[in-house]
């Protein structure tokens, strides 16, 4: 056994020096490195500053005995093994100890050393076998880990656009169906906000579609900075946005629709001299639970009727009647 081994330092524990040096020379001649005390307060005082994997301790001592030795060494190290050193007249202590927690004993006198060496290297296979099945569960706990949180990007690759980062046209749909349930539910309200870019293919068509992505990107970003936390903003498809605003009334839509609106037209953004505007802009159409409709659908087509309603206008504008 190499003496680096962890699991080879062992601390002897006896009051009578005969035995400490038989168990020491065992020990020592089979490649443990080994520690000795001569009694349990010792013991004790060598273990608190480092911990033994392996204790041989007799039964019977002066003020503190084997027992409660025991019980000290698991509260400090619960995976120590601790081997009961006892008589035959004390066997019944001994087997209390080893409900106690004690890996187990041996009786003196010995009747053959060979009991010493055997009894350790049990001990240490046992340390050993711990020792593996923790590194295994360790490993296990890592897979695991690594799985729930490959699972977890899964899922939220499930509901997020590829391009912008935003949420997808599936999870909105969910959502706006939640809304709507919490709202019929509660007897609250919300607004819908459907945004498209104005004549965006004329855009990708003079300044490429890398460009494109860039200006999509860009706008979910400022759409975004004017949101709540508890707003849900959604890249419906191509160049459509749409905003579900909880608890917003038609002029909080409005008002809040018309500072996005602004925000987009006097944002700089690369080549939008080639827009017929001269601008990149965006139109959008509003729509309001109980104003509008009761459900889901019907806010929808409002909504998505109003968006065109508002390029018909002449775009760069917001449309929430008719």
């Amino acid at each position: 056994m190499q003496s680096n081994d962890l699991s080879s330092r062992i601390l002897v524990v006896d009051d009578e020096q005969s035995l400490r040096i038989i168990l020491s020379q065992v020990l020592s001649d089979d490649g443990h490195m080994v520690t000795v005390a001569s009694n349990g307060e010792e013991a004790i005082e060598l273990f608190r500053k480092e911990p033994f994997p392996l204790v041989f301790t007799d039964i019977v001592m002066g003020k503190m005995n084997g027992l409660e030795l025991l019980r000290q060494i698991k509260e400090i190290a619960p995976e120590t093994q601790v081997i009961i050193i006892t008589s035959h007249a004390s066997l019944d202590t001994a087997i209390n100890a080893l409900r106690s927690g004690a890996y187990d004993y041996l009786i003196k006198p010995f009747e053959e050393l060979e009991m010493i060496s055997n009894v350790a290297f049990r001990a240490v296979d046992r340390l050993r076998l711990s020792a593996e099945n923790a590194r295994l569960l360790g490993q296990l706990k890592e897979k695991n880990d690594q799985l729930l949180t490959a699972n977890m990007a899964l899922k939220e690759l499930a509901i997020r656009d590829g391009l912008t980062g935003l949420y997808n046209h599936r999870y909105f749909h969910e959502a706006l169906t939640v809304e709507v349930l919490r709202c019929r539910r509660h007897s609250r309200g919300f607004s819908l906000l459907f945004i498209d870019v104005d004549r965006f293919k004329n855009y990708n068509d003079c300044n490429g579609h890398p460009e494109g992505d860039r200006a999509l990107r860009t706008i979910g970003e400022l759409i975004g900075k004017n949101l709540r936390a508890s707003d849900i903003l959604a890249r419906y498809g191509g160049e459509e946005f749409i905003v579900i605003l909880p608890e917003s009334s038609l002029e909080v839509a409005c008002g809040l629709g018309e500072r996005i609106r602004q925000m987009i037209e006097e944002h700089p953004f690369p080549g939008e001299a080639s827009q017929p505007l001269g601008k990149l802009t965006i139109s959008l159409g509003v729509a309001t639970y109980r104003d509008d409709g009761d459900d889901s659908s019907t806010l929808m087509e409002i909504a998505d009727r109003r968006l065109y309603m508002a390029k018909d206008k002449g775009r760069n504008s917001l449309c929430s009647e008719g």
